[in-house]
């Protein structure tokens, strides 16, 4: 592996003095040469220490980070070989944006056609060919980010640093600059860590998301494996929306649970765990893996809220006093279930997921 963290902690003193306050609580990683990882959780829940652990910025209380083979827990930022885009983007006011992405290599006093010849080629791949006298205050939000972006890359780091970088920008830019940064990241193979609480940024960004709470890694997969196969309550009421329903286990066969929940029987993926019959289980049901089915509904629901938000329609049901959250997608839908009509809802069994924990 490439960028390796082992049980890595880091203590903060309290606030006042008295006591101490565990930012990274035993978090270890393994991350491949060329590969963009997310580190993904609420505000609060140590990501942004984690990265400033790999940065530099922080050192660990106890653990070891790995660079290509070498431990560098004690080694300065400049010494590591990584750059890093920050959420206030960080650049200089009175400087270019030539000035700006060049600030770096004029730092190392690198020879001037080597300067010239690297800012061209960068500000070409984030597209800002053309702006290099323009200053800060002439650039809009998401122009202002890619010349954060190009003063990282044009170092030609071992390893790109992100944090929440796109959060300053509105939902449009920002979903023009995820797609703009994975193709930048794909396209030079740079190993990158990315830091955000936005569950979509992730989901779009990443080869491995990693969900911390509360300094403690809960899960590292692929986004549809965390998705998908969430392995705690927590990362399946993070990452999405989720359904969460009691049921009791009735069977279980070539990989699938047998429960009872809702007053019927449900078959749902089994967790790699053996749950003895008789068990009691938590399922999760995406709001999209429930439908709207009056031939071959399952369960009898009274509709409590419905929102047409165009491309979806939201309701809120409920079924046997707790209220279900159900997603339609179909474009082609023109007349909308009203507030306080009955339905029928069928659940899509090879889509429901039993919970790996009690």
């Amino acid at each position: 592996m490439y960028l390796v963290l082992e049980d890595v902690v880091k203590i903060f003193p309290a606030r006042g003095g008295s006591g101490e306050v565990m930012a990274v609580d035993h978090v270890s990683l393994e991350i491949e040469k060329g590969q963009l990882v997310t580190l993904l959780g609420p505000s609060g829940c140590g990501k942004t220490t984690t990265l400033r652990l790999i940065a530099g910025f922080e050192f660990p209380t106890q653990g070891t980070i790995r660079l290509d083979g070498e431990v560098i827990n004690q080694e300065p930022p400049h010494k590591r070989g990584m750059s890093m885009v920050f959420q206030s983007y960080a650049i200089f006011p009175h400087l270019t944006v030539y000035e700006n992405t060049a600030y770096g290599l004029n730092v190392q006093r690198r020879p001037k056609s080597e300067v010239r010849e690297r800012v061209a080629r960068v500000l070409d791949l984030v597209e800002l060919t053309g702006l290099e006298n323009r200053a800060p205050n002439q650039l809009s939000g998401g122009q202002q980010q890619r010349v954060a972006l190009a003063r990282a890359l044009v170092m030609e780091p071992k390893v790109l640093l992100m944090d929440e970088p796109l959060s300053n920008l509105d939902a449009k830019l920002r979903e023009q600059m995820r797609t703009e940064i994975r193709r930048i990241q794909r396209k030079l193979g740079i190993t990158s860590v990315y830091v955000t609480h936005d569950q979509v940024e992730a989901m779009t960004l990443s080869d491995q998301v990693v969900i911390i709470n509360e300094g403690r890694v809960e899960q590292i997969g692929t986004p549809t494996d965390v998705y998908r196969f969430p392995q705690t309550r927590f990362v399946a009421d993070f990452i999405g929306r989720a359904n969460f329903m009691q049921g009791t286990v009735r069977d279980r066969r070539d990989g699938t649970l047998v429960l009872d929940a809702l007053g019927v029987t449900l078959t749902a993926i089994a967790p790699a765990r053996e749950l003895p019959l008789g068990t009691g289980a938590t399922l999760v049901a995406r709001p999209e893996m429930i439908e709207l089915d009056p031939s071959h509904g399952q369960v009898d629901g009274l509709i409590r809220r419905a929102a047409y938000l165009g491309n979806v329609v939201e309701y809120d049901v409920e079924v046997g006093g707790q209220l279900l959250a159900v997603v339609e997608h179909d474009p082609r839908h023109i007349t909308i279930h009203a507030e306080g009509e009955h339905v029928k809802l069928r659940f899509l069994e090879d889509c429901l997921y039993v919970l790996p924990e009690v």
